[in-house]
């Protein structure tokens, strides 16, 4: 049985974050760490977390392990970085403050990995969008492919950050690169799978929603400075004609769409 360990960040999020953990705790899948890391939130984040706590701690049938830390950090990717060097999982996953597992989600996951195989690099899924409130938006618009690469991403982040769960100890040689403020998310997952790849590991997808993802991230919020920092790392990887290649034809699909 594999097991998985969900790195949830917050700060200042009370207001979105009981719905996470609520959905955590709901998870049947017995095999979960629930890391939870805190940038000192001065609301109701820790009494919330708190009480979290005693009720897993108080369950009988499904009893999950829990690691809280609450201190200041040098921004999300720090915290990330944080999470991936406390977990202990085969698996991990970034489920942030306003994100929902969808129920049985870590049942379904775990069955695509067959008994005694060498484990995928990456497990893979599909995503829901909500408002504010956790209700239903939309289905994300970028769908990830049946055969993903680390190359699928020079057509944009086809697969969402929250639906990629990395081999943790492919992520353990793979921190978050602080020098993006916006999108290292992006550099991080093209690095992951080109390191599943230098590994002879595949990747796969569980064909599923697999999580809600709150509207209106760090990179919606920055949306111009996101854009050219992603322009950056698209470069890095995939070299300056493709990339130029590939984001004209952003430009003329957008104008297609009006």
């Amino acid at each position: 049985m594999i097991t998985f360990s969900i790195i949830t960040c917050t700060y200042q999020a009370a207001e979105v974050l009981q719905r996470t953990l609520d959905s955590v705790l709901n998870q049947s899948y017995p095999h979960v760490e629930h890391i939870i890391l805190d940038g000192a939130s001065q609301d109701a984040t820790i009494a919330m977390v708190n009480r979290y706590i005693t009720e897993n701690d108080s369950r009988t049938d499904c009893f999950h392990r829990v690691v809280f830390s609450s201190e200041p950090d040098k921004g999300l990717y720090d915290a990330m970085n944080k999470g991936i060097n406390k977990a202990t999982g085969d698996y991990l996953v970034f489920i942030n403050a306003g994100d929902v597992l969808p129920s049985d989600t870590l049942d379904h996951i775990a069955a695509c990995v067959g008994e005694g195989e060498t484990l995928p690099g990456v497990l893979y899924g599909d995503t829901d969008i909500v408002d504010n409130d956790g209700r239903f938006v939309r289905h994300r618009r970028l769908c990830p492919p049946q055969n993903l690469t680390w190359k699928s991403f020079r057509h944009g982040m086809v697969v969402c950050h929250q639906a990629f769960y990395c081999r943790t100890d492919i992520a353990k040689r793979n921190p978050y690169n602080l020098h993006f403020r916006f999108s290292a998310d992006v550099d991080w997952c093209i690095r992951v799978m080109k390191d599943a790849a230098q590994h002879g590991l595949s990747l796969r997808p569980v064909n599923a929603v697999i999580v809600d993802y709150l509207d209106g991230g760090m990179s919606v919020k920055h949306h111009r400075a996101s854009l050219k920092e992603r322009f950056r790392v698209m470069q890095r990887h995939y070299g300056l004609l493709t990339t130029l290649a590939f984001h004209a034809w952003f430009a003329m699909r957008s104008v297609l769409r009006k």
